[in-house]
């Protein structure tokens, strides 16, 4: 069995997709509060954004999620009950400092992490903790910009050492930022950044370049306050196919993989590849740099690189195939022949997660934490009320054995974290029948229902999986 017996098997969750109690206990307004329902959705993630209040209305899905902050108690025994050996959860930051830059934390904040940290322990479940899980202090995006505001990386420093403090004696694993590569896709969402146009890309490098150095930071203290922590980057991850064998089709695939590579080999290496720099200066997109941030970089890499897979992509160079697009992970993706679709279009490729592992450590050679990889379903119970999701387990299994297989390659894989464990609101479209948990959640896109939380035929399965430290994924 290719499991090492420390393998750290659990659940993954966000703060904004799951908490809710989106003003209480003293939190501040999220950039995700401001997330509605429907249309207006996605551009606005986007960073087409023309305010900071919400429109009274629109449907708000962070503001209620599945109200894991009432409920925090009841989901962390489902999860110990299942067996979790870790469970990756983030921190709010706009809960910590609601206006970012208070000059005292919120302690009604940092108790409510205290009490949910003190829950996990007693059960045996390590805390994984994302620093920045697509929160930011709406008031700072609209006091300084938000991340394009050099000023933030201070802010965050601020907060990092908040945390790091506190729960010094608590943690032991940290990711510095989500998906680091989605502020170029999603900049509102990733980065707080408002675009409108005029040199966009600019404010979207200028944005992820503040938040590198934030992560070099946030390693450097980490070092000295927690010395025995391991502090991570993360990469939304899929290998890039090239459609055809023709030598276009294969660099097109390589310069889309090679776009969210160049942030972490910023985080892993310390440098900024050379071909970013070309095609930065090519775009006359200048990095704000100052004196002393190469050394910074350099000096603070991270420890491991913690990833999300859900699919590979598929590219062409002939840009007649466009449409032949299906959708993915926020990045479309040409449609691949060979591999099936889930419900909403994104598609499974469980060989894929093998050839992404093998390549990420070919090229990194640090540890590989997996921790988003699920299914995205309609989950209906049937007149007992029962969940059986088969479609999930087959999904699930085939990836988790790829996972395996990627390790007896000598890829070292540190754990697995189901996205999401529980039932939460989808962060591409903000809907609950967007279903990924082995846990249902009884409410609907709206927030109607009970709120009551239904074992799905997927939790006795990775019940077991857990327990036989995966050799039995049947």
């Amino acid at each position: 069995m290719a499991f090492p017996k420390d393998f750290l098997w659990g659940g993954a969750t966000a703060a904004n997709q799951c908490e809710g109690a989106y003003l209480e206990g003293g939190k501040g307004l999220g950039t995700v509060d401001l997330l509605p329902l429907g249309k207006a959705r996605f551009p606005i993630s986007e960073g087409k954004i023309t305010g900071y209040a919400c429109d009274p209305q629109a449907y708000y899905p962070s503001h209620k999620a599945v109200d894991f902050y009432h409920h925090y108690q009841e989901d962390i025994a489902l999860m110990a009950e299942m067996g979790f050996k870790c469970y990756r959860m983030s921190i709010a930051w706009s809960r910590i400092f609601p206006n970012g830059d208070d000059p005292q934390p919120n302690e009604e904040g940092l108790a409510f992490y205290d009490r949910v940290l003190d829950q996990c322990i007693a059960q045996g479940i390590e805390p994984v903790i994302t620093l920045c899980h697509f929160d930011v202090p709406v008031a700072l995006m609209e006091k300084y910009g938000a991340w394009k505001n050099r000023i933030l990386v201070e802010l965050f420093e601020r907060y990092c050492e908040t945390v790091f403090t506190r729960y010094r004696n608590k943690v032991q694993y940290f990711i510095t930022f989500n998906e680091i590569n989605m502020a170029l896709h999603l900049p509102y969402v990733a980065a707080g950044v408002a675009v409108d146009g005029t040199n966009d890309e600019q404010a979207k490098y200028t944005a992820v370049y503040h938040q590198l150095l934030a992560s070099a930071c946030a390693v450097r203290l980490a070092r000295r306050i927690i010395p025995q922590a391991r502090i991570g980057c993360m990469l939304a991850a899929g290998q890039t196919y090239p459609y055809t064998c023709a030598p276009e089709d294969v660099w097109e695939a390589m310069q889309k993989d090679r776009e969210g590579y160049a942030l972490t080999d910023v985080q892993i290496r310390g440098t900024f590849p050379p071909y970013l720099l070309r095609q930065l200066k090519q775009k006359g997109i200048r990095l704000p740099e100052l004196p002393g941030d190469r050394q910074l970089l350099r000096e603070n890499t991270v420890d491991y690189l913690a990833i999300s897979y859900y699919a590979s992509r598929l590219a062409s160079a002939d840009k007649a195939m466009v449409q032949e697009m299906t959708d993915g992970n926020v990045f479309a993706t040409l449609k691949n022949p060979h591999l099936e679709r889930s419900q909403w279009g994104w598609q499974i490729d469980p060989l894929g997660l093998r050839i992404t592992l093998n390549t990420l450590y070919d090229r990194y050679q640090v540890p590989i934490f997996v921790v988003e990889n699920g299914l995205g379903a309609q989950d209906t119970p049937d007149e007992q009320g029962n969940i059986a999701d088969d479609y999930r387990i087959a999904y699930l299994s085939a990836h988790i054995k790829a996972m395996e297989d990627a390790i007896s390659d000598g890829v070292p894989v540190l754990g697995y974290t189901v996205w999401g464990w529980m039932d939460i609101i989808s962060a591409s479209t903000g809907q609950m029948k967007k279903r990924y948990g082995m846990v249902y959640v009884d409410l609907d896109d709206y927030g109607r229902g009970t709120g009551a939380r239904i074992r799905k035929k997927s939790f006795y399965w990775y019940q077991n999986v857990i327990k036989t430290n995966g050799a039995c994924l049947e």
